[in-house]
Formats: structure tokens, C-alpha cells, sequence
């Protein structure tokens, strides 16, 4: 690839797997031929799980910032200057606080333009709670930080694609949150994605009821009626090929995901629960709708095997190359609408 994207990597929770598969992708040396990875976190945090995990092999190269990155070197900057305590597979307050460090330097970087995306590795939701970071997770804050009123939860893999209308919210608060316009907004930004960041010229979507067997014709709940297929019916006005509403268990079940090239499920469970089963290892979650490119692997910061070296690295490379293909979309996208071919009628005329 010319012109080889930047890809800025928050570290996530230090107590957590995120710098060992950070280093056991970044040590195939073929990343290099893609990528520029800048990594945010701090050399001596990283020597710290290099040694526990016995990959001795690896080192990184230490730059002050994202403008002097090695062209084929794993480039770290180091965000802060104080020793840390580390407590492997530890939920910590310094868990927390470096890892909102560094993602709050990638962010930076990534609003200012030095880098060309970015790939956010497992926090702990809980533990990175403070007064700059009241939200549910990356998106929020990530949609926040772009000034989006909208963003999508996008899991993303070969296989399957799946949206979600709420996400990091309440089970009890999920059909009063679900409105109409919520749905064709989601749908909307879904579709656009498709069309723009994964190239697929006209997507089909298939919604998913928020009740058992999709509300059965109102006997299980109205929602569907009254919600779901009325914002199906507006989202159709609007160029966006939905369907709907399914009956999410017999949807995964039996295959029908198959058929359509995305599927917006009406909360978090409904869809991820399916998508890890059927997409586990090589799944990614990726945030669209944003001006810029974010994704993260499809897992959690796994304490309990911490340190161990026995985190599989398949999801983060696989979130690594999404960045680096949707990125690439991008790019492609913006070039041909710079320079669209100049339309000229036809002539009548034979010769």
C-alpha cells in the first residue's frame, strides 16, 4: 500500500492482555509492509509484560511523537514519566488511569491529524471512570470526542455484520430508549458505512425485533407494531434496503443472517451474543459514523489469563486490518469523488 497509513494503538488496561497482543501482532514483521503503528502507552509498562509473557524478541522504538514514527519499526511514545505499579489481571486505579492516558493521547493525535486511525486495545469500564471519562465505553467517548450526536457499535467480520440501536445501557431502560427515529438514524448510518467503508454498492439489512418471536402481531409486546417496522417503512423512504423484523433466535439459528450484508439488532445481547458465538476469534468492533477510523478487537481486557501468554492476538490483527482496509475504502472513496469521470449523452448517430 503507498502511502502507508499511520495506525495509532491505546495500550488499554495495563493490568490486562492488551500489551501482549499488542506485541505478539506487532512482532510479524509483515505488519511493516501495511502499516506505521504508533503505540501510546510507556516503554517500561511494555517491558514489564514482554518479560512476563517471555516474548523477549521484541523491542520498541521510542519517538516523541507520532510525526517522527519509524516507517517499519513498532514506534511507541511514552505518555507519561512516572513508574507504575503493575498488579497483573488486577482491576486497579492505575489500571484505569494509564489507560485513559493513553487513550487520551491517541485521541488527541487522531483529531489533530497524525495519525491516520486508530485501534483502542480492552479497558475496564469501570476502573477508567473519572471526571474526563463519564462514559459507557470507547464509542461514547470516541463519539464525544468527534462531536457526533450518532455513532454505530459495529461488530464486523467475514461472515457477519451486526449494528446495535442501544448499546452500553440497562436492559431495563432498552424499550423506552427505542424510538422510530432512533432506528432509522442507526439504519442510516449503518447503510452508509456499508456503502462507504466496506464498498458494498447497494446493502441489504435485516432488523431484528426487540420481542420474543418479534412481538408475535402485537401478543408479546407492541414495539414492533409501533416502533420497529413504522421506522423500516421510513427508512426505505431514504434509500436504505431494511427488512424486517426477525425473530432473533431463529435468524441466527437457521442461517438467515446468510442472506443480508448487515443486521441491526435492537440491543447490546441481542446481537453481540450471536456475533462472539458465530465470530469469536475474528470478529472486530469498529465505530461508524465517526470522521475518523476506530476499531478494537471483539474481547475484554481477560484477567484471568493475564500475563500468562496464553491471549490469542487473531481479534486485535484482525482489527488492525479493518482500520486498514476501511481506511483504504476511504481514501479510494474520496479520490473518485475529487475526480468523478465527466458524463457526456451519447450520440444518436451510427456510423
Amino acid at each position: 500500500m503507498s502511502d502507508k497509513p499511520k495506525i495509532g494503538i491505546s495500550i488499554g488496561d495495563i493490568n490486562g492482555i492488551g500489551l501482549e497482543i499488542i506485541i505478539k501482532t506487532l512482532s510479524d514483521s509483515r505488519i511493516y509492509d501495511y502499516c506505521t503503528p504508533v503505540v501510546y502507552g510507556h516503554t517500561k509498562v511494555a517491558s514489564f509484560h514482554r518479560k512476563a509473557t517471555h516474548l523477549n524478541d521484541f523491542n520498541f522504538t521510542v519517538v516523541d511523537n507520532a510525526q517522527e514514527a519509524h516507517n517499519r519499526k513498532p514506534n511507541m511514545i511514552n505518555c507519561w514519566e512516572e513508574d507504575v505499579r503493575i498488579d497483573m489481571g488486577q482491576s486497579t486505579a492505575e489500571g484505569g488511569k494509564y489507560a485513559f492516558a493513553s487513550l487520551q493521547r491517541a485521541t488527541d493525535d487522531l483529531l489533530s491529524g497524525h495519525i491516520d486511525g486508530l485501534v483502542t486495545a480492552p479497558i475496564n469500564k469501570d476502573n477508567i471512570q473519572n471526571e474526563d471519562f463519564a462514559f459507557a465505553g470507547h464509542t461514547e467517548y470516541l463519539q464525544h470526542r468527534d462531536s457526533k450526536d450518532e455513532s454505530l457499535m459495529f461488530l464486523v467480520s467475514d461472515s457477519l455484520r451486526v449494528g446495535v440501536v442501544t448499546g452500553h445501557i440497562p436492559v431495563a431502560k432498552i424499550a423506552q430508549t427505542i424510538t422510530a427515529d432512533k432506528i432509522v438514524k442507526k439504519l442510516q448510518l449503518m447503510n452508509t458505512s456499508l456503502k462507504n467503508d466496506f464498498w458494498i454498492r447497494k446493502p441489504k439489512i435485516a432488523v431484528l425485533g426487540l420481542n420474543p418471536h418479534a412481538g408475535d402481531n402485537g401478543l408479546i409486546g407492541s414495539e414492533e407494531q409501533e416502533i420497529i417496522i413504522p421506522a423500516i417503512e421510513e427508512a426505505r423512504t431514504h434509500d436504505v434496503l431494511a427488512f424486517g423484523p426477525y425473530s432473533a433466535d431463529g435468524f441466527f439459528a437457521n442461517g438467515t443472517y446468510l442472506q443480508f450484508d448487515a443486521v441491526l439488532a435492537m440491543y447490546h445481547d441481542q446481537g453481540l451474543i450471536p456475533f462472539k458465538q458465530i465470530a469469536f476469534e475474528t470478529g472486530v468492533n469498529y465505530t461508524a459514523g465517526l470522521s475518523f477510523v476506530r476499531t478494537s478487537p471483539d474481547h475484554g481486557t481477560a484477567y484471568d489469563i493475564a500475563g500468562k501468554n496464553l491471549a490469542s492476538e487473531v481479534s486485535f490483527r484482525e482489527a488492525l486490518f479493518t482500520a486498514l482496509h476501511i481506511i483504504k475504502h476511504r481514501r479510494e472513496t474520496a479520490e473518485l469523488n475529487e475526480n468523478p469521470l465527466l458524463f457526456s449523452k451519447l450520440s444518436r448517430d451510427r456510423d
